[in-house]
């Protein structure tokens, strides 16, 4: 003769499967936003903003700056302004200097 659950026990049990699903379904969230992080670097990763090209990369000033053959638009990464004009720091006040 089977034994029937309690209301407690399908309860519990129907929890714990709700909570199985919700947590794959949260896996699956996470790993098709890295996939799509992913398939967008590859489709916008050292192209020019502007004109979608490809771009290139020189050295300015000991400064790796990325520059589109197409445009000639000049991109600068974080910190690549700050480094370009560090060096003309008193040309820079010299100048400001001649305007105040």
């Amino acid at each position: 003769m089977p034994i029937k659950p309690s209301e407690k026990e399908e309860e519990y049990f129907a929890r714990q499967e709700m909570q199985r699903r919700i947590a794959e379904q949260a896996k699956r969230a996470q790993a098709l936003a890295e996939e799509e992080k992913k398939r967008l670097k590859q489709l916008h990763y050292m192209h020019c903003p502007k004109c979608g090209m490809e771009l290139h990369e020189e050295r300015m000033e000991g400064v790796a700056v990325d520059i589109c053959s197409t445009c000639h638009g000049v991109w600068l990464d974080d910190g690549e302004l700050a480094k370009l004009t560090e060096g003309n720091k008193s040309l820079f006040s010299t100048v400001r200097q001649l305007f105040s």
